[in-house]
């Protein structure tokens, strides 16, 4: 006989080929993890072995699709109970229970899908379906949650086209009154938003009159749509003694006119309380003095507050002071 008619057949690849570890050990968790653990485990895994994100590394295809279906099982609280009791494998196909087995379903006998491989359509990536043609993976939630479904299956072959952008719902918009007081100690205020949701909102530090701020993730939304953004419009409500200049205040300090001439220690007003403040002899109308750090807080520190000097003349006729006027003018006049 011809060396050709003498050819062995390929050989046929025994079952244990296939066989995939412990799906437990894959994710690197124990038998007692809670979900919340498994599911931990499995973000984590994905992130580092995606492909996308080692396109150099070969073996992290592999190591990706590993990770996944052992999630398949485990992410899914009946495969993994029938898992732990041994009823399927780490395939998630029946395990053989010996030639009983065949008889067991009321005599139809077993099938050949409970002893077959699963090289369904989608692979690693995409939809892939379980031993009896079952529904998507139970990762396909956790991928679309880390990876923003950038991804998915476009065909029997396991190829990948982009997905469609999510859609986005509506913006909306609403004003937040406050107090200087309030943005110099970075309150807390409670908002209600047009779409009827109350929100806590931390008046962020530095922010400016008429500043918009953008709270991603409160605006309009429905199912199976992103909700859009609120945008926030800070307004500062008037004080009825300082004047906000970006991160600096402005103050009018009324003196009286013997300080002013004598020069003394006075009171200055504060978001926090008063302090003094000493100003020379012969302090005119108009002066500005800088207290630094009485300002508003602003990204590199707090602004400062200038307060402006205004004589303060009596309410009641000073004949001292009249006379004194008097003498200065006829000076000058003569």
């Amino acid at each position: 006989m011809g060396g050709d008619s003498c050819a062995r057949p390929p050989p046929i690849r025994r079952l244990m080929d296939f066989t995939m570890r412990n799906p437990y050990d894959i994710l690197g968790v124990p038998r007692t993890a809670s979900e919340a653990d498994i599911k931990k485990a499995f973000r984590k895994l994905a992130k580092t072995y995606h492909p996308d994100r080692n396109a150099d590394d070969p073996k992290a295809k592999d190591k990706f699709a590993e990770i996944n279906s052992a999630y398949e099982i485990l992410g899914d609280t009946q495969k993994r109970a029938q898992f732990d009791r041994g009823e399927i494998d780490a395939e998630g196909k029946p395990r053989f229970q010996g030639f009983e087995g065949f008889g067991g379903r009321g005599g139809g006998g077993a099938r050949p899908e409970d002893f077959g491989f699963n090289f369904s359509a989608g692979g690693p990536f995409g939809g892939r379906r379980g031993a009896r043609g079952g529904a998507a993976d139970a990762g396909d939630d956790v991928f679309s949650q880390i990876f923003g479904e950038a991804f998915r299956s476009a065909s029997e072959g396991g190829r990948r086209t982009r997905a469609k952008p999510q859609q986005k719902g509506d913006d909306v918009g609403a004003t937040l009154t406050v107090t200087l007081e309030e943005v110099a100690s970075e309150a807390k205020k409670r908002l209600k938003l047009p779409t009827g949701r109350d929100v806590d909102v931390v008046i962020p530090k530095g922010v400016a009159d008429g500043q918009v701020i953008r709270l991603r993730g409160l605006g309009q939304g429905a199912p199976g749509i992103d909700p859009g953004d609120a945008l926030l419009t800070i307004k500062f409500a008037p004080h009825d003694r300082f004047t906000a200049e970006g991160s600096n205040l402005r103050i009018r300090i009324p003196v009286e006119i013997e300080e002013a001439v004598l020069g003394g220690t006075i009171r200055i007003p504060t978001l926090k309380g008063a302090v003094e403040m000493t100003i020379p002899p012969l302090t005119n109308s108009g002066r500005t003095f800088r207290l630094r750090g009485k300002g508003l807080p602003d990204k590199s520190g707090v602004g400062d507050l200038l307060a402006t000097v205004e004589i303060k003349l009596p309410e009641v006729v000073d004949e001292d002071l009249m006379d004194y006027a008097r003498k200065r003018r006829s000076a000058k006049a003569s």
